[in-house]
């Protein structure tokens, strides 16, 4: 018999199968505990985005240093998706492996899309009006707040929509990693520096934006509603085709092209 340390990661071939194993069973998840677990996801990230506002109040936010030690408090929010458990919009571009293998259906993956994004949404929301309700927007971390806002809002959409690619590249190759990895130890680890490496590079995430959004509404910013929706609208397109189209299918390809039914 193999004895296997927890040490030793998954080869990648073996994460591709767990990857879409995973996808599988995502897909099967009922409507309401999907739900459940997609609200909790938007208030994880929620928290990881409250953190990174903190992180970068009072200082420059072009300077990188700063910006890096934003993002690894920013993963905080993926750590608690990934240990802690929940359904995240971003990370389950991944379940294109299983469609692509006519594991699930397009169907299936459609809804699961949908049920996380929204409660997604509503996790992050709803974590927005509780910093509200804190007192913690009224000080210098909402002026931080709404900052942060209003340049995610002035982005043309061509360049939403390219960071969000290339966020949820990073993103999904955190997922990956952490697939990788046996013990709670590695997969923070691993986590952390695809996560701090696209804060750092000032990228596009859809579900931090859901929080963003309404945390600088919460401190009283006058980020327009128009400009929100539409930075919301190309961010998800780009993290689609970031996660969906790139990581999954080329990874898909590479180790289980051999495999499909």
């Amino acid at each position: 018999m193999k004895n296997t340390s927890l040490l030793d990661a998954h080869a990648p071939a073996h994460i591709a199968e767990l990857i879409e194993v995973a996808g599988v069973n995502k897909a099967k998840l009922p409507a309401a505990q999907m739900l459940v677990l997609a609200v909790l996801a938007g208030i994880f990230i929620g928290f990881g985005a409250a953190a990174y506002t903190m992180v970068m109040t009072g200082v420059d936010p072009g300077y990188g240093p700063t910006r890096l030690l934003g993002g690894i408090v920013f993963a905080l929010g993926l750590i608690l998706v990934v240990v802690g458990g929940a359904e995240l919009f971003t990370g389950n571009a991944l379940m294109v492996m299983a469609v692509v293998d006519k594991r699930i259906s397009v169907r299936r993956l459609l809804r699961n899309w949908v049920i996380v994004y929204f409660g997604n949404l509503i996790g992050a929301i709803v974590l927005a009006l509780g910093f509200g309700l804190s007192g913690l927007l009224d000080q210098s971390m909402g002026e931080t707040a709404e900052s942060i806002a209003k340049a995610k809002g002035a982005l043309p959409p061509s360049e939403a929509f390219v960071r969000g690619i290339l966020c949820n590249a990073l993103v999904c190759l955190a997922i990956w990693l952490a697939c990788a990895a046996r013990t709670v130890a590695g997969k923070i680890l691993a986590i952390l520096w695809p996560i701090s490496g696209f804060v750092l590079l000032g990228l596009e995430h859809s579900v931090a934006n859901m929080y963003f959004f309404p945390q600088a509404w919460a401190a009283g910013g006058t980020v327009p509603a128009s400009d929100a929706l539409l930075n919301m609208l190309w961010v998800t397109i780009g993290n689609v085709a970031g996660g969906g189209l790139g990581v999954a299918l080329a990874y898909r390809f590479a180790f289980l092209g051999n495999n499909a039914n």
